[in-house]
């Protein structure tokens, strides 16, 4: 999917996990890319996001910035909504103003996450057990109320090669030879950012709008992710499953984090691959 003609692309935090793998695909697909992180630009500015985008008119933005720790969140409310709600805001109007595309990355933790049943885009959220939650769910609304050029994509257990994820941290723990104890009552479907990086470019490359699930195919608890990352790495480890209330932490996490993807077919797109060979793939590119 794959487009002849290059297009201006702006791709918000460019130098987080997912922003520095959506701009190297956006620049070996040829488009124009311009990358902005928190040091050049502000997104809880409104002028200044308003006068970025007049200055480079880009046919679509990729928003990957936001505040990502989920419990800190639990502190810090403010900051967080200021960066996920206002400055997803800001974007959306901006772009809403310039006609252009706006891509938003999400999460499953705009869901309850309760039962079994994978979430599908088209069920209603809006019961996020902590913060973090609450705000990306804030800014799917903001987004949906200031324009309607918009691909909403959320996503579950991110992991790349660019930042600190729970694959690195369990390589680094395991390394310690010590007993590791590993949730095993939360499912859902990890996301490869190396994968997840050449859906957003398909999408910047089309005009089929509106909301998705985007995961690696297949689900697995964080016990058995834990399990595949040792074994794939030939790692012997002492792995022991515990429940949640064993791992307290300060922002509550669903329990049922599985997406449906089959949108995503439904509308042109290609699923990503198995959780399992993004795992080895992951593994083999930070070797």
């Amino acid at each position: 999917m794959k487009t002849q003609n290059p297009i201006n692309i702006l791709v918000t935090g460019a130098q987080g996990q997912l922003g520095r793998d959506v701009m190297a695909v956006l620049q070996r697909r040829g488009h124009h890319a311009v990358g902005t992180d928190i040091a050049d630009l502000d997104i809880t500015s409104a002028q200044a996001v308003r006068d970025k985008l007049i200055g480079l008119r880009p046919d679509a933005v990729i928003h990957c910035a936001a505040y990502t720790a989920v419990d800190a969140a639990e502190d810090d409310e403010s900051l967080c909504r200021k960066v996920n709600v206002d400055g997803t805001e800001n974007i959306a109007r901006a772009c809403g103003e310039l006609g252009c595309k706006l891509i938003y990355i999400s999460t499953d933790y705009v869901f309850g996450g309760g039962g079994t049943q994978p979430w599908k885009p088209e069920d209603p959220a809006g019961e996020p057990l902590n913060v973090y939650g609450r705000s990306k769910l804030d800014g799917e609304l903001a987004i949906q109320a200031n324009t309607d050029r918009y691909c909403i994509v959320r996503i579950s257990w991110a992991f790349g090669e660019h930042g600190r994820n729970f694959v690195s941290t369990m390589l680094r723990l395991g390394a310690q030879g010590k007993p590791l104890s590993v949730v095993n009552d939360q499912v859902g479907s990890p996301t490869y950012t190396a994968d997840l990086a050449e859906l957003l470019a398909d999408m910047a490359e089309t005009d089929r709008y509106g909301v998705y699930h985007a995961a690696n195919e297949g689900y697995c608890s964080w016990y058995e992710f834990a399990r595949e990352i040792f074994a794939l790495a030939g790692m012997q480890v002492d792995l022991r499953p515990v429940t949640s209330d064993a791992y307290p932490v300060k922002a509550r996490r669903p329990r049922n984090s599985r997406l449906n993807t089959d949108k995503l077919v439904a509308n042109g797109f290609q699923k990503l691959p198995p959780w399992q060979d993004a795992v080895e793939r992951y593994l083999e590119a930070i070797q």
